[in-house]
């Protein structure tokens, strides 16, 4: 980790940061061109269903799920009957995500995706999670009349909102409908909304986050999956979008200079410091087991979470750093009283406006 810059070194990069900021005055009118384009893409990667929609457009919603670093680590195989979600490993993070845990979770995201689409057109699914191999997700097709439930309407408009909450609480009726729609066999959801607990939740946060800034790798794992500006996002149409999160774009060049300047674990924490405590509530995902079914229904209760807050008119994203960081996971499983079960996964909640839509790549791109 760098810790300090000799003068020489600071002269430098001020000099390359002035040159930088010029050039991205200087491309001022190109990037409100590319945002332009960027929006229109993120419009009709969302667009609503089609009414005679065919298992492709039930796919393209399906990879509209929340999914770690938009990796979007998943494949598609279909039939007239059936669907089959497979993992992608060749879009995994080992860093971030040694054992899989997280790109399981995401398939368990995108299956829910695709039932609640599937049944919206006539199509009633029954999600199966199949042991053998690497671990499939199956989803069998009936049919029957359509139910455009009001999780199926909120997929298109659901977002992880990286940005300060408005700090506003949720009523208690909310609340006991976000933990009723999260129920998943296998599944328990802890929803913390009182400060001190809050406070305890962002100390863990911190060490995890400040542990993880602390390694090379990580930081060389997330920067791959940034996308600096709107034309480096359309170019992948995965990633970490800098808008996406309210943070300024720049050129790919400027961005690779003063990334790791800019992200610092000073920084950083400051930012969850600041988002944690203008949420309402902390939502922690823990499974009875630690295997791929456990990982992927931990995903599944997530996605009708996340499509229930947006239903209801919250913002939700993802604080992962304490389940990521071994050393510090075992910590924060035994302050939540988990006993030997899997904490999987840890979101914020609260009231904030939206951000820029994330982008997915195209079904042809998703489908074997």
């Amino acid at each position: 980790m760098i810790r300090t810059m000799s003068r020489i070194n600071r002269r430098g990069f001020i000099k390359n940061s002035a040159l930088a900021l010029g050039a991205v005055a200087v491309s001022g009118c190109s990037g409100e061109n590319e945002m332009m384009l960027y929006n229109e893409a993120a419009e009709k990667t969302r667009a609503v269903i089609d009414k005679n929609a065919d298992l492709r457009d039930m796919v393209r919603y399906a990879t509209l799920a929340a999914n770690g670093h938009n990796t979007q680590p998943w494949k598609f195989r279909i039939n007239k009957s059936t669907a089959t979600i497979l993992p992608d490993f060749s879009r995994k993070t080992p860093i971030v995500d040694p054992d899989d845990h997280h790109l399981f979770a995401s398939l368990g995201c995108a299956s829910e995706n695709f039932a609640f689409t599937a049944e919206a057109r006539g199509r009633p699914a029954e999600i199966i999670f199949n042991t053998q191999d690497h671990g499939e997700i199956l989803i069998d097709l009936g049919n029957g009349k359509t139910n455009e439930s009001e999780f199926f309407k909120a997929i298109p408009y659901r977002q992880c909102t990286r940005s300060e909450y408005d700090g506003k609480k949720v009523s208690v009726s909310d609340l006991k409908l976000l933990e009723k729609t999260a129920q998943v066999k296998g599944i328990s959801l802890v929803l913390i909304t009182e400060k001190e607990p809050m406070e305890k939740v962002l100390d863990y946060v911190i060490a995890a986050n400040s542990s993880q800034i602390d390694d090379p790798a990580f930081v060389k794992e997330l920067k791959e999956w940034i996308r600096f500006n709107p034309s480096q996002a359309l170019e992948t149409r995965d990633g970490l979008f800098s808008g996406c999160s309210g943070k300024p774009t720049m050129p790919t060049w400027v961005g690779n200079l003063i990334f790791r300047f800019v992200f610092t674990k000073d920084s950083s924490n400051d930012g969850y410091a600041k988002q944690i405590r203008s949420s309402a509530g902390i939502a922690v995902f823990v499974s009875d087991k630690n295997d791929k079914e456990h990982w992927v229904n931990a995903g599944r209760s997530y996605q009708r979470f996340a499509l229930q807050a947006t239903a209801l008119g919250m913002r939700h994203s993802f604080i992962n750093q304490p389940v990521e960081v071994a050393e510090i996971r075992p910590d924060f499983t035994k302050w939540l009283g988990a006993g030997d079960k899997r904490v999987d996964l840890v979101a914020r909640f609260g009231y904030a406006p939206a951000l820029p839509m994330s982008l997915r790549r195209p079904v042809e791109d998703v489908l074997v």
